[in-house]
């Protein structure tokens, strides 16, 4: 068991109010971007109710109507829940993870006991559903049941009830005349008597096709009024007193999700393609209430001082209170983003993706001003028709978004909000072996504001968009398998690079700067070996242009780098280099055997990767890592990071990873040619702030002195990029005293006062 203190997580911070309203941390900090619009879980702790996401938990503040999130930033251990639990007298909160592992809140700190995500097992580890009974918490596995000591924060037993004292998925277990019942997929099993021993599966009797109650699995039970409910084949059925079951409620066509407690009564929690619905019924069956409003897939019901609480997986929490429904989520995306991030000028841009099957329509998620807007059929119906968004861009001079569907064709977003998608109605080509499938996989805008388009799949893999609306189309000279084309970059030169997935290597295009002159165009094609472009692998998976000009490679197996991309077509021929790193007292080639998903290049050079064992940021030159961040050192919020994005005037870095985007406020930012806006912050430096002070709006690798008021020199930087750090030492490392230090910054021609920083020490 390990004790952490959530409030050593908590983001405290002191800024100033340009930096407060944008919600970004500190230099040095984490902030997560989860999901909270599904919902599988809902408890009630006094004042509090808490509902579990499948990625994140969050608590709403019935007095204040406040809502708190709790994720890897505020201490828990995990990414991805499975259920919770809260227990009354101990005021205890169970969180069970996806992985087995499992949380206890308990006041201001967070236990963890990680024993079941430990143990080696053969068999199915999954938590399914948790509850609290006389202190303990007890939790239905795909092994069987395991009761936690709530007290000393163990495992205190494991109970294999399956048939010969195998494993059997448990779905529910509740106390009922002092007895434990189970609800199995091998049926509705108890504890034979009040002194049985409940972990010998020999004291465990099936109730299950007998006495009116079908044989097959148990999926659900519930107690009202000592009362006895069950739920087989999407059917409630009720013990009676004369130890006979009854069917009590039957909705053909609608699956029941769940059963809860309310009184002397119970909530069922139904649903069916395109609506949900929580019918309240008695112990005969008779209907007392039914709530609709704003459900869809009703996840679990909770009654509380007159009120239905509702967890729903599609519309995360509803209130009802008797005149109508409330709904309550954090501000966020409505999913995790798999697909292309963009950031710049404070806003993130980020696409779903496609999930395996595709077809994935959670569409688009956009944060700005700390606000999440959501582009998807849900908010724009016109929307539905384009799944799997892959990859997207924001022209920076006229802030119009556009965004690729891998299948679903081009869409455009005006600043004021105005949509528009390209498809049939368009020069853009279908996949040739689909006619009605348009495949949009990467996307880039050169210096004249034209828009380059990879086409995959159809007969012209490359389009462009020009500035005035009309549209050219070009083909790679090389046959490749399926045509595929995906991510594209434009280096310095105007030279457009195109990845061809699926194993094909990677293309080079020069127009000539003719785009209505195709005879002058130059084809080159880049793949593994001597002679042929020498990538560490054929299959590359990301692309970035560096601050010298060259272009980073990423493959399944290392990173190359073209540090010649305006001889490409020359003689002798320009191929990739691959870097070798110092790591310890030993070199290798640069990230050699690891799958380079994604690379950013930030203000001061620096390329950040992403990476399936989570993210690094290197040296300019790829030959130093300067930090690695996982699950382990860091709130990653997964070690499987599929791209990274950098946000160049925060310094924001963010990563999309398999359980969601969460960000980090890197040291750099982009530099411009001269100073403006220099913003220090935090200022006032508060007492006891042990962080780091960022000075950004600096020209690019601008000199920076901290001077007390007389000129005597306390501390010399040099910028990241466009951002300046420090720890608030002297150059003795001493920390400094209260009072007023000037800020003084150089381009390298003249040097100007540009803020000053107050500082209070005590």
């Amino acid at each position: 068991m390990a004790l952490k203190n959530i409030f050593f997580f908590v983001l405290i911070f002191f800024a100033t109010v340009a930096e407060a309203q944008s919600l970004i941390p500190p230099i040095g900090q984490w902030r997560e971007h989860l999901p909270y619009r599904s919902a599988i879980g809902v408890v009630a702790a006094g004042e509090k109710i808490y509902c579990a996401t499948p990625y994140s938990l969050f608590s709403l503040d019935t007095d204040e109507q406040s809502i708190e999130r709790y994720s890897r930033m505020t201490g828990l251990n995990e990414t991805g829940l499975s259920g919770i639990a809260y227990e009354p007298v101990s005021g205890k909160l169970l969180i069970a993870y996806a992985n087995s592992n499992i949380d206890i809140i308990y006041r201001n700190d967070i236990f963890n006991i990680p024993d079941i995500k430990r143990e080696v097992v053969t068999g199915d580890k999954r938590i399914y559903a948790a509850t609290a009974i006389q202190g303990d918490f007890f939790l239905s596995t795909g092994l069987g049941v395991i009761r936690v000591n709530a007290g000393q924060y163990e495992i205190r037993s494991t109970w294999l009830i399956g048939n010969g004292g195998t494993q059997v998925k448990v779905n529910s277990l509740v106390l009922f005349n002092g007895l434990y019942h189970a609800a199995t997929a091998e049926g509705l099993k108890k504890v034979s008597g009040p002194n049985a021993d409940p972990s010998f599966f020999g004291n465990w009797e099936i109730l299950s096709g007998q006495n009116g109650l079908p044989a097959g699995e148990c999926r659900d039970l519930a107690v009202a009024n000592n009362v006895l409910f069950a739920v087989v084949s999407d059917q409630v059925f009720v013990l009676g007193q004369n130890g006979q079951w009854s069917l009590i409620q039957d909705s053909p066509g609608w699956s029941v999700n769940s059963i809860s407690p309310a009184g002397n009564n119970i909530l069922i929690c139904q649903s069916q393609p395109g609506q949900g619905r929580v019918l309240e019924i008695n112990n005969t069956g008779t209907l007392i209430n039914s709530l609709q409003s704003g459900l869809s897939v009703p996840a679990l019901a909770l009654r509380q001082n007159n009120l239905t609480w509702v967890a729903d997986r599609v519309n995360s929490l509803i209130r009802f209170d008797g005149t109508g429904a409330s709904s309550f989520r954090p501000n966020s995306p409505d999913s995790i983003a798999l697909g292309g991030l963009f950031a710049s000028n404070g806003t993130l841009w980020a696409g779903a993706g496609s999930r395996a099957g595709a077809n994935n329509k959670n569409g688009l998620y956009q944060l700005a001003d700390g606000e999440w807007t959501n582009y998807n059929g849900r908010n724009f119906p016109a929307l539905d028709s384009l799944p799997d968004i892959v990859t997207v861009i924001a022209d920076p001079k006229t802030d119009t978004a556009w965004a690729g569907s891998f299948g679903g064709g081009l869409l455009r977003i005006t600043p004021a909000g105005g949509l528009t998608i390209f498809k049939q109605n368009s020069p853009l080509s279908p996949t040739l072996f689909a006619p009605g499938i348009y495949r949009v996989a990467g996307l880039a805008i050169d210096n004249d504001g034209h828009l380059w388009i990879g086409n995959d799949g159809a007969a012209s893999r490359l389009q462009v968009r020009k500035k005035d609306g009309s549209w050219l189309s070009f083909d790679p000279p090389f046959s490749t398998a399926n045509r595929s084309m995906g991510s594209l970059l434009i280096d310095g030169s105007g030279q457009k690079w195109m990845i061809s997935p699926g194993g094909n290597g990677l293309f080079c295009f020069n127009d000539k700067n003719t785009l209505n002159q195709p005879s002058d165009d130059q084809w080159k094609w880049f793949r593994q070996g001597g002679g042929q472009g020498n990538l560490p692998s054929n299959r590359v998976l990301s692309l970035a242009l560096d601050k010298s000009g060259f272009v980073w490679i990423g493959t399944d197996d290392g990173i190359g780098i073209i540090q010649c991309p305006e001889s490409v077509f020359g003689s002798p021929a320009c191929e990739a280099i691959i870097p070798v790193v110092l790591q310890g007292n030993f070199a290798g080639f640069l990230f050699k055997g690891e799958e380079v998903r994604g690379i950013a290049v930030d203000g001061a050079d620096r390329k950040w990767v992403a990476t399936g064992s989570g993210v690094f940021l290197i040296s300019p030159e790829g030959e130093k890592i300067i930090y690695q961040f996982n699950e382990s050192n860091s709130p990653l919020l997964s070690n499987d990071v599929q791209q990274v994005t950098i946000d160049g005037s925060t310094g924001e870095v963010f990563f999309a990873t398999a359980n969601g985007l969460c960000s980090f406020r890197s040291t750099a930012t982009e530099g411009g040619v001269t100073h403006s806006n220099v913003l220090v912050f935090p200022n006032p430096v508060p007492p006891g702030y042990g962080g780091t002070i960022g000075i950004k709006g600096l020209a690019e690798n601008a000199t920076v002195k901290i001077t007390e008021l007389d000129g005597r020199l306390v501390f010399q930087t040099r910028a990241l990029g466009g951002q300046a750090v420090w720890d608030g030492k002297d150059y003795r490392g001493r920390r400094i005293s209260t009072g007023v230090y000037l800020v003084l910054v150089s381009d390298g021609k003249k040097e100007t006062l540009a803020s000053k920083i107050v500082f209070i020490s005590q």
